[in-house]
């Protein structure tokens, strides 16, 4: 396994910072970037090079990469792992937090992807590693725009996976299922903000407290689930095209594809209480 230089966004905690520091282990040169760049300075300790760098802002996102070039004249794989979620009925949440939604999950992503392949594609060889969700495969209640964000990221992906192919460049997916992070308890926070005083408060009050419940107990996977499938993507000759862990993720993305339409709405209904 050689040294590679890893760019990974969303460094600053759960995913991101657990993957930043194995990668880092695993004697790869790693640049974890995030907003909040005093919650990555204990990676420091393992030889993570830390950025400061908003997924929405080019400016900052221009200044990460070139810093990563200048410093190791390449950049091996980017690990699109900047996420947002705000979660709601469609009605209920602001088009201005399903804006941002999009501009994190989506659009950040483009952006910091178009910034990287032009020195990958001269260099005939790169990795691009984008995080989606079993959310970008089945819609759940109160998903909404976070879903929409995601079902993006998947057609965005396999859109460059084709297009980037024959400049020896691979694109690979990793759709994580119930991952206990703090996502989990802000999410459940917008849901209940987004639902309060509406008619589907109460639908939405009893899935905030699941969510509530599933992230703080012992229920879901650790973040080293994801870490484990983000290292195959970056360390593997031939990596897959799409990696499935954490707790759910490959059963109800099987449930989703089999079960008719009518039927998954109606579990969801069911499920939720909805």
């Amino acid at each position: 396994m050689k040294n590679k230089v890893i760019l990974i966004t969303g460094g600053s905690s759960g995913i991101g910072f657990d993957t930043a520091g194995t990668l880092a282990k695993q004697g790869h040169t790693v640049y974890a970037a995030a907003r909040r760049i005093s919650l990555m300075e204990p990676l420091l300790d393992l030889g993570v090079h830390i950025l400061a760098m908003d997924v929405t802002d080019k400016e900052s996102m221009e200044i990460g990469v070139r810093t990563v070039l200048e410093e190791q004249g390449r950049i091996d794989v980017l690990v699109n792992n900047a996420g947002y979620g705000y979660l709601g009925a469609i009605e209920n949440v602001p088009l201005e937090e399903a804006r941002r939604q999009l501009e994190v999950n989506l659009f950040g992503l483009a952006a910091l992807t178009k910034l990287v392949l032009p020195s990958m594609r001269e260099r005939k060889c790169g990795r691009i590693v984008n995080i989606s969700s079993m959310a970008g495969k089945a819609v759940v209640s109160f998903g909404g725009w976070y879903n929409i964000s995601k079902y993006a990221v998947e057609a965005l992906s396999d859109a460059l996976r084709i297009e980037v192919k024959n400049f020896g460049i691979d694109v690979v997916l990793i759709e994580p299922g119930g991952i206990k992070t703090d996502w989990g308890i802000i999410a459940a926070d917008h849901l209940t903000e987004s639902s309060a005083g509406t008619v589907y408060e109460k639908a939405a009050e009893k899935e905030a407290a699941l969510f509530r419940y599933a992230y703080t107990s012992n229920v879901l996977s650790k973040p080293s689930a994801v870490t484990s499938s983000i290292s195959k993507a970056v360390n593997s000759r031939r990596p897959r095209l799409r990696y499935r862990p954490g707790l759910g993720s490959g059963f109800i993305l099987v449930m989703h594809s089999i079960l008719p339409a009518r039927w998954w709405d109606a579990l969801n209904r069911y499920f939720f209480k909805s």
